[in-house]
């Protein structure tokens, strides 16, 4: 049987490891997490539909027109995390296959922030193409140079979930601060106008008045490095303490990971705004 840290043990090993590490069996299976776990069973599921019952109670109550996004959102988040972990079941122990499913992010990535900005799918405005560039910008050579400098291991089940995580920062940038760029430009034409009349280019005139707002859009992650382990402990550091690591061993990580989600979340940004001010990312109405 294989064991929590990857070698081979016997059933009565483990249930001697169980006295210490409080090991749980599961549907056949045995799950360790050290001293804490989350059981998998009909608890679980009926915590995940309370969740989203409250959510669209509480939307439709207070009238934010949420309720129906958010039983759709949760419908789609399980068939999508329930074919997503089949998938990467399969393809984890391949190299080839994890950078294909990295790619495949980046292009989800890239269609869902394309509209969030534009207002439109990019087969309706390919201006949200751009996108794409502050999206793979800096994760990609980041999460390739960690594998080159060993601090990620050259494995699937290492490089997805941090390409991941890098990417999904970098979307979630993108998304706020090219939206509130362009409504920015679009609120104050009047001055954009004036500084063009004062003989600024059209790049600079319009980056006077969109930098400042859009650079809001980095409040989050800057908030979330800036209260860490005070006010919230992030997902990886949960993870890895639900998945048997030491508190140091899990620190470490999320420190790492909050650290690089600040900086290419900084670059995409600074490359959303440029974009904007550049007139490659626009409205179909401008």
């Amino acid at each position: 049987m294989l064991s929590l840290d990857g070698s081979m043990a016997t059933f009565a090993d483990l249930r001697g490891r169980a006295r210490g590490e409080r090991l749980h069996m599961i549907g056949g299976r045995i799950f360790g997490v050290g001293g804490a776990n989350v059981v998998i069973g009909p608890a679980l599921a009926v915590a995940a539909v309370v969740a989203v019952a409250i959510a669209a109670a509480v939307g439709r109550w207070a009238g934010l027109g949420t309720a129906r996004g958010a039983s759709l959102a949760a419908v789609r988040a399980v068939v999508q995390l329930g074919a997503v972990s089949l998938l990467l079941g399969a393809i984890i122990g391949s190299i080839p296959a994890s950078a294909a499913f990295v790619a495949l992010m980046v292009g989800v990535a890239a269609w869902t922030s394309a509209r969030r900005v534009t207002g439109q799918p990019v087969t309706r405005e390919r201006s949200g193409a751009w996108v794409l560039l502050p999206i793979a910008l800096a994760p990609l050579p980041v999460v390739g140079a960690l594998v080159a400098g060993g601090v990620v291991p050259p494995l699937g089940v290492a490089i997805i979930p941090m390409a991941g995580i890098l990417i999904g920062g970098t979307m979630t940038a993108t998304s706020l601060a090219g939206r509130r760029a362009l409504d920015e430009l679009s609120s104050r034409r009047g001055e954009v106008e004036a500084a063009l009349s004062l003989g600024f280019l059209d790049r600079d005139a319009a980056i006077e008045i969109a930098r400042p707002t859009a650079a809001q859009a980095l409040v989050p992650p800057l908030d979330q490095t800036r209260t860490v382990g005070l006010v919230t402990l992030p997902g990886a550091f949960v993870g890895m303490l639900l998945g048997g690591a030491t508190p140091i061993e899990a620190g470490a990580v999320q420190l790492l990971v909050l650290l690089l989600l600040l900086a290419v979340e900084t670059v995409a940004v600074a490359v959303t705004v440029e974009l904007v001010c550049r007139g490659r990312i626009r409205r179909p109405a401008e």
